[in-house]
């Protein structure tokens, strides 16, 4: 298995399969799993896109078989009465339950369209996330934790106003996101709920993950050699920020790290 998140952490972006990897990164949590029923899952969504929607040519017709397909047929949906359940950013038990996080839904939309040869991404959305699909020249937005429904530029905007608050932006700048960051931001939400429940080995081994499948990963690299620190894994903690020193541009962010590795040199 650590050679599968190594092997990912090698693989150009273009070339990710979003659900594929999110599954693969799933699998440690869950060894006894066999993957076949899941793929076979992911293509059966592929078969039935393509006979609701063999000749959809605009970003509403796409966007409409997608929420008929994924929410109205397979049943996936965002899970609102437990959402800070692991599973939910757990591909498998995503797939099992029907359920997920905004995250772990979107990679599902976003691989299915990309298998129909359609245009779609995910949206870094403050405090959400969401699905264009389409080209800049037509595009709409989509919300899978909702089932797919169309989300309007001043739906948009009250989004991100309450998500801002107590200042809400006067300008709404909304950036697609790549497949590792997705998959960082799907292992991301798992970590920060391990430790907020007091797991810290939990959340460090997730950190772990993450940084083996994005060694860019600076966030990543500071939040492991923490809970290494936290462990008295001292050695591990300078390893640790000796990776983030190598990824990291930012010079203030670099003096940071240099200090916090000087202070460590004596133990």
């Amino acid at each position: 298995m650590e050679e599968d998140l190594t092997r990912l952490g090698l693989i150009d972006e273009e070339f990710i399969i979003l659900d594929e990897a999110a599954l693969m990164l799933a699998l440690p949590d869950n060894p006894e799993a066999d993957l076949d029923p899941y793929h076979e899952l992911l293509a059966e969504v592929a078969e039935r896109l393509a006979s609701v929607a063999p000749h959809a040519a605009t970003a509403h017709d796409r966007a409409d078989a997608l929420s008929l397909v994924l929410a109205g047929e397979f049943g996936f949906v965002g899970d609102r009465e437990s959402y800070d359940d692991p599973a939910n950013a757990d591909m498998i038990r995503v797939i099992d339950r029907r359920r997920g996080l905004p995250v772990s839904l979107s990679i599902l939309y976003v691989s299915a369209a990309r298998r129909m040869g359609w245009s779609a991404h995910i949206l870094d959305v403050p405090g959400h996330v969401l699905v264009l699909v389409g080209t800049p020249a037509d595009a709409v937005m989509i919300d899978p934790f909702s089932g797919g429904v169309l989300v309007l530029p001043d739906q948009l905007v009250a989004l991100v106003s309450n998500a801002s608050r107590p200042q809400a932006p006067r300008e709404v700048e909304i950036a697609a996101m790549p497949n590792r960051a997705v998959l960082t931001r799907l292992l991301l939400n798992q970590a920060s709920r391990a430790e907020d429940a007091g797991k810290n080995v939990r959340a460090l081994e997730l950190y772990e993950r993450i940084t083996a499948f994005a060694p860019d990963a600076g966030h990543a690299w500071w939040q492991r050699a923490r809970l290494e620190l936290v462990g008295r894994d001292v050695a591990g903690a300078k390893r640790s920020l000796a990776a983030m020193l190598e990824v990291t541009r930012d010079s203030a962010l670099r003096a940071t790290i240099i200090e916090t590795l000087e202070s460590l040199v004596a133990h």
